[in-house]
């Protein structure tokens, strides 16, 4: 699809989509929206920017995987991958398309549940990776649009191998 077709699909001058795409140019919400709607992904990429620097501050810290896939299970977005995956272009591709073991085949199944279902859902699963065998606590909600359509499935992966209590009470002030 060229620039043209993509500025002619979205109501906006192809100059205007020309900076957009280079990077001058943010679009409005409204624009981003029909881009993403256009070239099939999430608008929300155009604003990461702009909510990841508290985002990533707050998780930076924490051993927690979120991603975005769409209706095909292919990733949209990925933050804080395992550093198995950090080299790899996780965007675009399933899960097979990184790995294939029992981990990966349980977490497919859930993703595609909720999809199917549009409703949330969430187990433990348990994944070989370089470091040894990993249990995660996977949230999956579907993504939805303005319509309440399912666009794609939301994954949150709580790293469960590493955490310790830390013996610490805390008290609630009245």
């Amino acid at each position: 699809m060229t620039q043209k077709d993509v500025a002619n699909q979205c109501f906006i001058d192809r100059s205007y989509y020309t900076q957009i795409e280079t990077g001058n140019r943010n679009p409005s919400r409204y624009v981003a929206i029909n881009i993403a709607k256009v070239l099939n992904f999430d608008p929300s990429v155009f604003f990461t920017e702009e909510l990841s620097s508290p985002f990533q501050l707050a998780l930076q810290n924490v051993p927690i995987v979120i991603a975005h896939c769409d209706l095909e299970l292919k990733y949209t977005w990925v933050f804080n991958p395992h550093d198995d995956f950090i080299d790899n272009d996780t965007i675009g591709k399933k899960d097979k398309d990184l790995a294939n073991n029992e981990g990966i085949d349980k977490l497919t199944v859930l993703k595609q549940r909720v999809i199917n279902s549009g409703i949330s859902g969430q187990c433990i699963i348990r994944f070989p990776l370089s470091n040894g065998w990993t249990n995660y606590l996977v949230f999956a909600s579907p993504l939805v649009d303005s319509l309440g359509h399912v666009t794609g499935v939301a994954t949150s992966s709580i790293n469960l191998s590493n955490l310790e209590p830390l013996g610490v009470n805390v008290k609630e002030q009245a």
